[in-house]
């Protein structure tokens, strides 16, 4: 038998599967169209085309693997975070979602700030709000859509609307429900005080259960859709990071994760809730049942290198853009990038802020430009693990994962910013591998989540820091901190 991981991430879904002892057999991704970024800042996605390629995913994986349907014991949901499914009566999709990158919504967040108080949000939700969570978008479109708001009957998020085609069931789990600004993540329930400070409905959000408990079964007509029998269990899954947390085995203390997609994450599990004073980094439900994660964000880190691609090298390959930055000096001659294509979170939360290279010269070359890249990336990082250990919180290694983890030359980089060990993983599949891990845990009698995720993690390649470039890097990361705050009126009259 086999359990299936499906990961509605933003390029593509992709689906795994695993069998009893948790090793991968094979994988498939299916694309999504591009998102659409009609004006600066902003980025939605046809929920339907997200159907669409889990089926196709769906599909592939079980050609790959050669196998049928009746095969799969179980399926576990993840993907992209805080997006806004926004369905009708029918459950119809009333307009594109709004994704987890979009920006819009900063008039929204000014709004929840000066109608609750910062403080009171942070003491019902254990976050600030935030242009990135579902909540702002949900209320942007209720003051520039109203008659689009007046048909909402329920909001989904993104990997939660994959489940309703496939089950049928309006139902979230408490990790991806953390990121909405509607969740009081303590309690790990629906935050009532902020649904009436919003004066919304709280008939409008699905029901919400731990990762591992099964929220429905796949229907008749999805089964047509995908190959999978009718009433195969499907799992509450998690948010991609929470999952990618899991597939990574950060299941206890001690241990964070590094994660190279197009956001950049650092993460690290906690077993009682705690909180960064300035809400800096995230406070969300971990996917391990009574547990909580805490995580810093950099919205673009492999977008970054994806745009420096396809801008300025069309069709290269980024093992071929790996090894030319590799020829550049570490520091690259006083040349920074920062990676604000689409504004900030950890640690700045500025919607507006704008990426670009700083320090550049005539005597810059190409691979000055990429290898600059790649270090503020992970100076961005560096940023969200000063904060993360700034309370209290003892990180002795870190497990990288994501496309950027697959060059040793980036994941050496990371070490040597970080100066902390860095550790790649046999499986680089991250999230869709702890979709399918919860899936295993949850009807697959394997035990409990941590049980199956610690299993799951086999170590390979360890990057120790080099104490020079490190020395160079701790410099360059001073460097580094200086240019957001000299930057920030400039960001803000730019908007």
């Amino acid at each position: 038998m086999f359990w299936m991981g499906v990961d509605v991430g933003t390029g593509g879904t992709r689906a795994l599967l695993i069998d009893a002892d948790a090793r991968v057999h094979a994988a498939f991704t299916s694309p999504h169209a591009d998102m659409r970024m009609e004006r600066p800042g902003w980025a939605e996605q046809d929920p339907e085309n997200w159907w669409e390629a889990a089926s196709a995913a769906v599909r592939g994986v079980l050609a790959r693997a050669e196998t049928g349907g009746e095969s799969i014991a179980g399926v576990g949901l993840t993907g992209q975070m805080h997006g806004l499914v926004v369905l009708d009566d029918a459950d119809r999709v009333i307009r594109p979602s709004l994704i987890w990158c979009d920006q819009r919504s900063q008039a929204q967040v000014d709004a929840v700030e000066a109608a609750v108080g910062r403080g009171n949000v942070v003491a019902w939700t254990a976050n600030p709000p935030l242009t990135g969570f579902t909540l702002p978008k949900l209320l942007w479109v209720r003051d520039h859509e109203p008659e689009r708001f007046r048909r909402v009957r329920k909001v989904l998020l993104p990997k939660d609307y994959v489940r309703l085609r496939m089950t049928g069931e309006h139902a979230s789990d408490v990790s991806d429900a953390s990121g909405t600004g509607l969740f009081d993540v303590a309690r790990r329930t629906w935050s009532r005080p902020m649904l009436d400070a919003m004066e919304l409905d709280a008939a409008i959000l699905p029901r919400v259960v731990e990762s591992d408990a099964v929220t429905g079964r796949v229907t008749r007509a999805a089964a047509e859709a995908t190959g999978l029998p009718p009433g195969t269990p499907v799992v509450g899954g998690a948010g991609d990071q929470a999952a990618d947390g899991i597939g990574n085995g950060i299941v206890e203390p001690g241990v964070a994760s590094a994660t190279l997609g197009t956001s950049g994450v650092v993460f690290v599990h906690m077993d009682a809730p705690a909180y960064d004073a300035a809400g800096r980094v995230h406070t969300f439900c971990h996917a391990v049942p009574g547990a909580w994660h805490v995580m810093g964000v950099t919205q673009a880190a492999g977008l970054s290198l994806r745009w420096l691609r396809d801008t300025l090298v069309p069709g290269a390959a980024y093992a071929e853009l790996m090894s030319e930055a590799e020829r550049a000096e570490p520091g690259c001659g006083g040349l920074y990038w920062l990676p604000y294509l689409m504004g900030e979170r950890t640690p700045h939360l500025d919607a507006s802020a704008r990426g670009g290279w700083i320090g550049m010269t005539a005597r810059h070359t190409r691979a000055d430009l990429i290898r600059a890249l790649v270090e503020g990336v992970a100076y961005s990082q560096k940023d969200c693990l000063d904060v993360i250990e700034g309370m209290g919180v003892d990180v002795g290694a870190v497990r990288i994962s994501g496309g950027g983890a697959r060059s040793p030359f980036w994941r050496q980089v990371v070490a040597d910013v970080l100066g902390t060990p860095v550790v790649a993983l046999e499986s680089e599949e991250g999230a869709a591998l702890g979709a399918a891990l919860l899936a295993l845990a949850g009807v697959g009698g394997a035990g409990t989540v941590s049980e199956v995720a610690r299993r799951a993690v086999r170590e390979t390649a360890l990057h120790a820091p080099d104490e020079a470039k490190h020395a160079v890097y701790r410099k360059g990361h001073a460097a580094y901190r200086s240019l957001y705050p000299a930057l920030r009126d400039f960001y803000r009259g730019a908007s």
